[in-house]
């Protein structure tokens, strides 16, 4: 069994253990879509490397006092509500109908609203993009991550974070050294300095590391 579905089977049956409404165990039961598993698999799992704060088939009520279910929440604390919705290309393209399209229109309407982030995915884009619907990922997921750092860090360490929270990707040494202006050596002393904080993490490299990014908890 793949790390993968070692924690996919782990996470699923957490979810199971901890829900008490029955409409969404019943879902969660069903089993998640092909579509949300892959996406799960070729997309979230290999930049973030766990399923902490995700929740599949998460309930929520619309203005019809109605129930709808999102493919997956991200809730990382209190007051944050991100939802992630693979969009299929069959149903939600090629047939989607006026009535339909109106429907899902108003659906995200109403819970942008309400305080959601969404984040819709095409799964095309999953089966031919995985990289770049990673990076989508780690730029949303730093939309629930304070703008603010810990006064307990150097200047230098707080720019690394605040550079590292603006890109799209991993940085590398180099990188750093000339947005901090200092040497390569003391740019990658100041990265691992917040690996062993763990604010930061290898993203690429063995024997050297080559690039970082943000550690997501």
């Amino acid at each position: 069994m793949s790390r993968f579905e070692q924690q996919y089977d782990e996470w699923m049956q957490e979810n199971l253990n901890n829900e008490k409404n029955p409409r969404r165990l019943e879902l969660l039961h069903k089993g998640l879509g092909h579509g949300t598993k892959e996406f799960l698999r070729s997309v979230w799992f290999p930049a973030v490397g766990h399923f902490n704060h995700l929740l599949p088939e998460w309930e929520v009520r619309d203005f019809n006092n109605g129930y709808r279910y999102l493919d997956l929440a991200y809730m990382p604390s209190v007051g944050a509500k991100g939802g992630i919705e693979i969009q299929g290309y069959g149903p939600h393209a090629r047939d989607l109908d006026v009535r339909r399209f109106k429907d899902l229109c108003r659906r995200h309407s109403l819970l942008s609203l309400d305080g959601w982030t969404f984040l819709p995915i095409a799964y095309p884009s999953i089966v031919d993009e995985p990289k770049q619907c990673q990076q989508l990922v780690l730029a949303f997921i730093g939309k629930f991550i304070a703008t603010d750092v810990s006064s307990s860090l150097s200047w230098l360490e707080a720019e690394t974070v605040r550079l590292a929270r603006r890109l799209l990707r991993p940085i590398c040494p180099m990188e750093l050294s000339s947005h901090l202006r200092v040497s390569d050596r003391h740019a990658r002393r100041i990265l691992h300095e917040l690996v062993e904080l763990q604010i930061m993490e290898i993203a690429s490299g063995q024997l050297r590391a080559r690039t970082y990014r943000l550690r997501y908890e």
